[in-house]
C-alpha cells in the first residue's frame, strides 16, 4: 500500500481542493484509492471536509461505500482551531490516529492522508502535525499559496521538512492573488526553484508517480 500525506503552509491554502483532485486522478486510472482525514475541527454536525473527501473516494472504491464521514477521521472537534486547542477535554491519543490510518489503509492501494492546518499545528502540547508526518514515512505533498507573503511561508515550510529529512514535493495552488502572482512571487521561484509547479498545471504528472 502506498500513501500520500497532503499538507500545506497554513489553513485555507488548498489541501482539500488538491486532495479531491488527486483522488479523482487516481480513481480514473483505475487505482483503488482511499482517504483519511485524521483530525477535523470546526465540526458542528458532520465534518465538512471529510464528507467531501469520502464522497469523492466512494466514486472509485467500493470498500469505502458503507463508511460515514466520521469513519475516515480519528477525531472531530467543534471549535475551529488547532487540534490541541479544540480538544478541550484532552482526549487525543496519537496511537488512535495511527490506528485509524492503518485501518483505512487496508481498504485501498493508495491512501491519501490530509493533514490539518500547517506543519507546526499542535495536535497535543508536545506533538505537532510534522511529527505525525515524519513518523508515517509516506510520500508528502506540500501545498503553498499564491498570495502576497507566500514566499516566506513556503521557505519556512521547506526548511522545516528538510530539517526533518522528510522527502517531499511542493506545488503552488494558483488561487488567491493569482493575477499578481506572476509579478510579486513567480520571479523568485523561477530563479531559485526552476522546477516549481502548480496544482492547476502539473498535478497529473505528480499523481502518475503515485500509481
Amino acid at each position: 500500500m502506498k500513501s500520500l500525506f497532503v499538507t500545506a503552509t497554513n489553513t485555507d491554502v488548498g489541501k482539500t481542493y488538491t486532495t479531491l483532485k488527486i483522488i479523482e486522478l487516481l480513481g480514473k486510472q483505475g487505482i483503488s484509492v482511499g482517504i483519511c482525514k485524521p483530525i477535523e475541527t470546526g465540526v458542528t454536525k458532520e465534518p465538512l471536509d471529510a464528507t467531501l473527501l469520502l464522497k469523492q473516494v466512494q466514486k472509485y472504491n467500493e470498500n469505502f461505500k458503507n463508511l460515514k464521514p466520521k469513519d475516515i477521521t480519528a477525531y472531530t472537534f467543534e471549535l475551529p482551531s488547532a487540534p490541541f486547542c479544540a480538544d478541550v477535554n484532552k482526549t487525543i491519543k496519537i496511537k488512535d490516529i495511527k490506528n485509524k490510518i492503518n485501518q483505512l489503509a487496508k481498504l485501498c492501494d493508495v491512501l491519501i492522508i490530509e493533514g490539518a492546518g500547517g506543519l507546526f499545528v499542535p495536535i497535543t502540547a508536545t506533538y505537532k502535525m510534522i511529527d505525525l508526518l515524519s513518523e508515517l514515512e509516506c510520500n508528502t505533498l506540500l501545498v503553498t499559496p499564491s498570495k502576497l507573503g507566500c514566499i516566506n511561508d513556503t521557505l519556512l515550510s521547506i526548511e522545516a521538512l528538510n530539517n526533518r529529512d522528510i522527502s517531499f514535493e511542493w506545488a503552488v495552488n494558483l488561487f488567491e492573488d493569482r493575477d499578481d502572482f506572476k509579478k510579486v512571487t513567480q520571479p523568485f521561484y523561477d530563479e531559485v526553484f526552476p522546477n516549481w509547479w502548480s496544482i492547476q498545471e502539473k498535478l497529473e504528472n505528480f499523481v502518475k508517480k503515485l500509481s
